[in-house]
């Protein structure tokens, strides 16, 4: 059984460190350094890579969380305060990504830098950062599934239970489910694709969307805060999308990759 120790790592005088800010700024931190490794391997300026990472990173959080906002304005709208509480959760995976490859790769683009590879650098960094980040839920206790009782239940106080679920103690840890996921997903990237896309720049990426979206199908469905469209849950949506676009444009650039070969 898991059961959340509370949001709050250590209060350091008045000021209160969340977990939820540790684990992203962790997160953060090794997906950097494992793309300033990368770019070296591949024999690309790595304080270039930096420079559009960091651009990123910036764009990966506005657009999180205005991404999340959008589809809660029901709640911001009524208080707006809460848009930039940033510690109490609330940044969409999805809307991170989107963000980030926008502000990142234009950035790349203006430069004449190759965005592709970019990309392909970020990659395995998104990957292990979400298996990371994801456990900001645990601790947030939020993001968590339907009601189960199967032996690694997670636990959720009173306060936290959906309306539906009042009284229903024990659920399932959907954090845990992705976060397993996230980890799976960033060694099949480095360990059995990374070498073999190589020579088709952006294929990578687009693999690790394609694998990231056909976990989150799965684990979506079983969440009870899915952000909705209608009778729509919007992640399921965005992750046939992103599995769509992957079984189709890998293979291109693949062929791609064999002609100019």
């Amino acid at each position: 059984m898991f059961h959340s120790p509370g949001a709050i790592a250590l209060h350091v005088g008045p000021v209160a460190i969340r977990w939820y800010g540790v684990l992203m700024a962790s997160a953060m931190a090794l997906g950097l350094w494992l793309g300033h490794r990368d770019a070296r391997r591949r024999g690309i300026d790595p304080d270039s890579l930096l420079k559009a990472a960091e651009l990123a990173l910036l764009g990966g959080l506005v657009g999180a969380r205005l991404y999340y906002v959008l589809f809660n304005l029901d709640y911001y709208s009524q208080f707006p305060g809460k848009i930039f509480a940033l510690w109490e959760g609330g940044l969409a995976i999805h809307g991170g990504v989107i963000g980030g490859v926008l502000a990142g790769g234009a950035y790349a683009w203006r430069r004449g830098l190759p965005v592709r590879q970019y990309l392909d650098i970020a990659a395995p960094s998104l990957a292990i950062g979400q298996a990371i980040g994801r456990w900001g839920n645990f601790f947030n206790e939020e993001a968590f599934g339907r009601p189960t009782d199967l032996p690694w239940k997670l636990f959720v106080s009173p306060v936290h239970r959906p309306l539906e679920y009042a009284q229903s103690e024990f659920f399932h840890p959907t954090f845990l489910y992705e976060s397993l996921w996230d980890v799976l997903v960033f060694a099949v990237l480095v360990l059995g694709l990374r070498d073999r896309l190589e020579r088709a720049p952006g294929a990578l990426f687009l693999a690790y969307l394609g694998l990231y979206s056909l976990g989150r199908l799965f684990t979506e469905g079983l969440r009870t805060d899915a952000l909705m469209l209608g009778p729509l849950r919007i992640a399921q949506v965005v992750s046939l999308i992103g599995m769509a676009v992957a079984a189709v444009g890998v293979p291109l650039l693949m062929r791609h990759r064999g002609r100019a070969a």
